[in-house]
């Protein structure tokens, strides 16, 4: 079996449904040991969402299956003596502690950090939450729909008249659970150094702001207020969504050499020496007309064939395509991205999940088994339902 970076760390993982899960999955395709700590015959909300209600029934609902592969699953009831009594045990013997309460919820069960700390000097304690363990909002339920409303994201999201609009996938979730793995890598990387452990206290709200990039330094610096832009590029033109013959193709000719480069190869070479489109702020400025004239010469031909033609010549150019059209590109399964893994319990059923996009030593990183069933181990870790 390959080694992985983090093979042999112990992760305790309390949390539900995504951020949380998401972050442990990136940990346990590392290489950690990811025990999911669950209320007893209940278990992860995720375990009953999805859309193949047979599949809810039996606890192992799509969402679940989709971030959980290779964990394990105890059931334990932290308001019991005996489950605090096993719950403290796996602390014990753990790496790290990841959860997504609302801010105070530990220390309402006695696990507060310093409780924590002191049954193992070395924990790393991940806390995720909307909006961080401090502050006016701290207490208040979030979701990932939530954030993006509060982070600004949906206000630029979609165009002036349907602004602002949803990010079509929990995006903020995924975020919040990306840095998560991040911030407990680094944390694992430094108690290699000082031996000591330590309290991270993650706000998804932040996060999700950090990760909106230009969208937030272009008003922190230039004092630029950010606007829908729909399927356009605020940063440069031509790059957005154009027409081809068959339906949208993306273009982003943002260098002065790509759009020279474009205009030659969609028979339009005279553009460069319009006045309105021949340098990078004029083309921005002048963004409708440039893409009336692109979108003319572009629908002569199909999708496919404009990406082919122009990436080939180094102007970024791809089809927008649907989910299903994504998993099966060529590329994607070059790269050993989706991976079957066993279905939970009995049978020969398989389901299909997917990597991180990390290719570790020419190998991509898969999970090493199924999803679990709700209280597997608990025998393996003593666990008391």
């Amino acid at each position: 079996m390959q080694q992985l970076p983090l093979d042999g760390v112990k992760v305790v993982d309390l949390t539900n449904v995504l951020a949380g899960p998401y972050c442990a999955y990136q940990l346990t395709l590392f290489g950690a040991e990811v025990v999911k700590v669950e209320l007893p015959g209940r278990g992860d909300l995720a375990r009953r969402l999805g859309p193949d209600p047979g599949l809810n029934r039996e606890l192992v609902g799509t969402s679940f299956l989709a971030q959980n592969a290779g964990k394990k699953s105890v059931e334990l009831d932290l308001k019991s003596l005996a489950g605090r009594a096993s719950f403290e045990s796996l602390v014990t013997g753990a790496d790290v502690l990841l959860e997504n309460f609302r801010a105070g919820v530990m220390t309402r069960l006695g696990y507060g950090w310093e409780r924590l700390r002191a049954l193992n000097p070395g924990l790393v304690h991940c806390a995720i939450s909307g909006f961080g363990q401090s502050g006016p909002m701290s207490a208040a339920p979030a979701y990932d729909q939530i954030i993006q409303g509060l982070s600004g994201m949906m206000s630029v999201t979609g165009t002036p008249a349907t602004a602002p609009l949803r990010v079509g996938f929990p995006v903020c979730d995924t975020i919040g659970g990306l840095m998560a793995a991040l911030a407990i890598s680094a944390a694992l990387a430094g108690r290699h150094r000082t031996g000591q452990g330590c309290f991270l206290d993650l706000s998804m709200l932040e996060a999700s702001i950090s990760a909106m990039g230009w969208t937030v330094s272009n008003y922190l610096i230039s004092g630029v207020e950010p606007e829908p832009m729909g399927d356009q590029n605020a940063t440069a033109a031509p790059s957005g969504t154009f027409e081809a013959a068959d339906g949208p193709l993306n273009v982003a000719a943002n260098q002065q050499r790509q759009f020279e480069t474009l205009c030659r190869l969609v028979g339009r070479p005279d553009l460069p020496a319009d006045p309105r489109f021949a340098e990078r702020e004029a083309r921005m400025a002048h963004r409708r007309e440039l893409n009336h004239e692109l979108n003319r010469a572009l629908r002569a031909r199909t999708a496919l064939e404009w990406e082919e033609t122009l990436s080939r010549e180094g102007v970024p150019a791809a089809r927008i395509l649907t989910v299903p059209q994504a998993l099966a590109l060529a590329q994607v399964r070059h790269r050993g991205f989706l991976t079957e893994v066993p279905f939970p319990g009995p049978g020969e059923r398989t389901v299909t999940v997917t990597g991180n996009g990390v290719v570790l030593d020419g190998v991509p990183l898969r999970p090493r088994g199924p999803a679990p069933l709700l209280g597997q181990h608990n025998d393996e870790f003593e666990a008391v339902p």
